[in-house]
């Protein structure tokens, strides 16, 4: 299979997916496969939140509108052009081991293993198995060169040449026992973080917002602890939060929210219960720790930017990405 039959074939999803996005689900003429496609996939959206409360239908059309964003001809060279794909001689197979936190968090791996010209053998997890194997026959629908390149597994991996495997830093030592003899990426545990001036804009704050609350907070990229400077006036952040106020009527988000509540204010430790901040839908606990529970954000103060870069070096083993308007190395936007 060509470079360019996989690039096309890419170009092609993503025109698909652009019927799914926060705008919502809206069908489009000249989509190639739409007769096929279109229909099932709209039911499959519901269905994937029928099987896991986590991946309601405005979650999963968030993923899937940012995926057609990005699977345009002109961001998919820029891609490609990162690669040499003429080193590899022969296709390997590529066993993944997928997350399930949000949904299709997969799809990158899933697709940088086509797009390199490997065969991929996915093991899905239980809480996301629906959408990506729909994407992979449309896929082998307007390519079926691919039909010879993907497998699901259900059982053991086998007849592997190398292994991507994503889980908790539990999961990661088992990964590491029956995989360590194959070239592999083994992902751990990691969070991400903000690092706040308290110069921020409204808008920069809005942004903050989604950071935290996008997914309910359950993926790695979600800011789930800030490092604010000393007096920092926390109605900022509360504002911005209230752009999700309505997360608070979900059952699911709720029950966390309470439950998380109830155990710090009975805690006998009274720091951390004068540390306790609540706006009613997200709790704000002073802590070292990165990676906080759904409800709560962690937060600590600094009193000068440079102790938070020695922090960030320290730990960038657990920490996914940094976002913030300071100059902080590899910091990106809110």
């Amino acid at each position: 299979m060509t470079i360019l039959e996989r690039k096309k074939t890419l170009e092609f999803l993503g025109k698909f997916l652009s019927q799914f996005t926060d705008e919502g689900i809206i069908h489009k003429e000249g989509i190639p496969f739409n007769d096929i496609f279109f229909e099932p996939f709209s039911t499959l959206i519901k269905r994937a939140h029928e099987q896991n409360g986590w991946f309601t239908k405005k979650n999963v059309l968030y993923a899937t509108g940012s995926w057609a964003k990005v699977l345009q001809s002109d961001k998919i060279d820029k891609w490609f052009k990162m690669y040499d794909f003429n080193r590899l001689s022969q296709p390997k197979n590529v066993g993944v081991v997928m997350a399930g936190n949000i949904p299709l968090v997969g799809f990158h791996d899933f697709i940088s293993v086509l797009m390199s010209g490997n065969r991929i053998k996915a093991k899905l997890s239980s809480n996301d198995k629906l959408l990506l194997p729909m994407l992979a026959k449309y896929m082998e629908h307007v390519q079926p060169k691919f039909k010879d390149y993907i497998t699901f597994v259900s059982g053991k991996l086998e007849d592997i040449d190398a292994v991507i495997a994503t889980g908790s830093d539990n999961t990661a030592r088992y990964f590491d026992y029956y995989f360590g003899k194959y070239p592999h990426i083994i992902r751990h545990n990691r969070n991400a973080v903000a690092v706040l001036t308290g110069t921020e804009s409204d808008e920069q704050l809005l942004g903050l917002a989604d950071d935290i609350m996008l997914y309910f907070g359950l993926g790695c990229r979600n800011v789930s602890k800030l490092f604010l400077p000393a007096g920092y006036d926390f109605n900022k952040i509360f504002k911005a939060l209230l752009k999700y106020k309505d997360l608070i009527h979900y059952q699911k988000y709720a029950n966390n929210y309470d439950y998380n509540k109830a155990v710090y204010l009975m805690s006998v430790d009274k720091d951390v219960r004068d540390s306790l901040l609540d706006n009613a839908l997200v709790l704000l606990k002073k802590d070292v720790h990165y990676s906080s529970p759904i409800g709560v954000v962690f937060y600590e103060f600094y009193e000068e930017l440079d102790d938070v870069r020695k922090i960030i070096e320290q730990d960038k083993e657990k920490i996914q990405v940094v976002v913030s308007s300071a100059p902080i190395k590899n910091a990106i936007p809110f």
